[in-house]
């Protein structure tokens, strides 16, 4: 009998042009932060993802290639590519703010600043985290 998939949880704040950050934990447990994109309606490439749950599948190495040991976020409404990988800032880019994300969603271990905004910090070591709880297995994400 196959072992039923893990849930996380995933809890915003109402962010800023800068991004949104959140936390993610796992039965109670923070594992780590997530920093996103702004709210922008679901806008590809320029807004974070809508709450909702999702299954997020492992993947060895990222379509494109640029990107490997992370995971793909699927079945997200009108968009394509959703990916947890590492990276530092998700501010609005039409506001003249930096990004690492077009959509996607970057772990980080603490938050603080770089480049004169907030940002997640220690991103590959937050995305190390996730492995040891998900064991590089699929997972649902609620996203509230």
């Amino acid at each position: 009998m196959k072992t039923p998939l893990l849930t996380l949880q995933l809890h915003r704040s109402d962010g800023t042009d800068q991004g949104t950050p959140g936390v993610l934990s796992h039965l109670g447990q923070k594992v780590c932060y997530m920093m996103e994109l702004p709210d922008r309606d679901n806008r590809p490439n320029l807004g974070r993802i809508p709450p909702g749950r999702y299954l997020v599948r492992y993947l060895p190495r990222s379509a494109s290639g640029k990107y490997r040991d992370v995971y793909h976020v699927t079945n997200v409404p009108d968009r394509a590519g959703i990916l947890s990988h590492p990276g530092n800032v998700a501010g609005d880019k039409l506001k003249g703010y930096r990004t690492d994300s077009w959509g996607c969603l970057l772990p980080a271990l603490r938050l603080g600043r770089l480049y004169g905004q907030v940002a997640g910090l220690a991103s590959r070591a937050a995305l190390r985290r996730i492995h040891e709880i998900t064991q590089r297995n699929d997972f649902y994400l609620e996203v509230y």
